[in-house]
């Protein structure tokens, strides 16, 4: 069995130990995300991909044991091991990362729909649009301030130094309701888009980070190849010569006393 180069070796710890504190975080998030979401009543629609993440964590957290273990110990069934859990998980990242590019298009959609599903907004129920409306300093979803009716919200008011349009709040809303006589002004621009660009900017930047884990769990991967390469080496061990002349003891006398 050949002997692995010390680089190589550092190189693939550093490696594994990267992609192990990735799978602790995942597992952290995870636990997270079903406590906050246990009490909610959409439990059931996130459960499936909960249990998916607490299952690509504990699965991945293992593996890197397992290939540590290996390598340390120049033990090539854990480095079989990790290498073929690696590359079935880096092929299921892959599909998962092309599927989310492909399904981009689909996604913006379905997400366009149920927002417009909300209209008629109301002032009672639409509270999570209250802050994105403050955030963002647009009114309404699709028509601006007129989606809210009759019911216009305080997020829809124009603060001073706003960067976006503002117009003139109309007589017959709830907004002059203590406020006679007063000119109001509120944001004209809806905010259905700033959702929309938002939204997709985090699919983007989950579907990077996504391809970035994937490139490191390959990195792992092609580093345990070499590995198992140099152990399955046999290690050269220089040949014997015999030679006549070694009999003969060609030595030279330093000495008086040598006959």
């Amino acid at each position: 069995m050949g002997k692995v180069n010390v680089c190589l070796k550092r190189t693939y710890l550093i490696v594994i130990s990267l992609i192990a504190i990735i799978a602790v975080l995942l597992l952290g998030l995870t636990l997270f995300s079903h406590g906050h979401f246990h009490r909610e009543e959409e439990i059931e629609e996130v459960l499936t991909a909960l249990h998916v993440m607490y299952a690509v964590a504990v699965v991945i957290l293992v593996l890197t044991i397992i290939g540590g273990f290996g390598a340390y110990k120049e033990k090539k069934w854990a480095l079989i091991v990790f290498t073929v859990g690696m590359i079935m998980g880096s092929l299921y990242m892959m599909v998962s990362s092309v599927g989310g590019l492909a399904s981009h298009q689909q996604v913006e959609k379905d997400m366009r729909k149920n927002l417009l599903a909300k209209l008629p907004l109301n002032n009672q129920s639409e509270h999570d649009l209250m802050d994105v409306q403050s955030e963002f300093q647009c009114c309404g979803l699709d028509q601006g301030y007129q989606d809210w009716n009759y019911y216009i919200p305080e997020s829809c008011l124009c603060l001073e130094g706003s960067t976006n349009p503002c117009v003139a709040a109309p007589r017959n809303s709830s907004l002059f309701v203590d406020r006679a006589g007063e000119e109001i002004m509120i944001y004209s621009q809806p905010c259905l888009s700033y959702i929309m660009e938002y939204a997709m900017h985090i699919l983007n930047a989950v579907l990077g980070i996504l391809l970035g884990i994937t490139l490191l769990w390959v990195l792992s991967v092609v580093l345990a190849i070499v590995i198992l390469c140099r152990l399955d080496r046999k290690q050269e061990t220089p040949t014997v010569v015999y030679s006549p002349e070694a009999k003969a003891g060609n030595y030279a006398c330093l000495t008086e006393d040598c006959t």
